[in-house]
């Protein structure tokens, strides 16, 4: 008998509790979880900082989609940025940190964004937020799909590099 996968989190049937959009948004950051842990946590040290035809590393998408989810929460929760978290943004790039550091933060960021996604189930999603220092304007609800959107598109980049340079390793 064949082995059968595993569902992905939006079809375990978890999360009842919460409405809808936070639900969804919720089980895309568990399924970006899952999937960074498969694709990326056997690569090397020196593979995390890789860059396969000068495409940006494993490491910066997974701190980015991390550090985002932060900054966007920060946004929807109605607050402006602290100077921590532009400080964070800006060193996204730097090659300085172990994939168990990044992993850690990995982590640790997801289990943050659960409970403050989990603290806006009673808010209005249409209610206005601004975002960054031109207050480009937006609403709750917007701010939590893009969490998931955006969290989703730096780990599919993060795992399609992931796949370059284990190909490559492979070879």
């Amino acid at each position: 008998m064949a082995k059968t996968a595993r569902a992905e989190p939006w079809l375990r049937g978890t999360l009842r509790e919460l409405p809808a959009v936070h639900r969804a948004v919720l089980h895309a950051l568990q399924l970006a979880q899952e999937d960074l842990m498969r694709w990326c946590v056997e690569l090397s040290a020196q593979e995390w900082y890789a860059r396969p035809s000068g495409i940006a590393p494993v490491a910066f998408h997974v701190r980015h989609a991390t550090r985002s989810m932060d900054r966007l929460l920060t946004y929807a929760e109605g607050q402006q940025l602290k100077n921590e978290q532009m400080a964070a943004l800006v060193s996204e790039m730097n090659g300085d940190a172990l994939p168990e550091e990044i992993l850690g933060e990995l982590r640790a960021g997801f289990k943050r964004a659960e409970l403050r996604i989990r603290a806006l189930a009673g808010a209005n999603l249409e209610e206005p937020r601004t975002v960054g220092r031109q207050a480009l304007p937006t609403t709750i609800g917007g701010l939590l799909v893009h969490i998931a959107d955006h969290t989703q598109r730096h780990v599919g980049q993060a795992i399609i590099t992931a796949k370059l340079i284990r190909a490559a390793r492979d070879q």
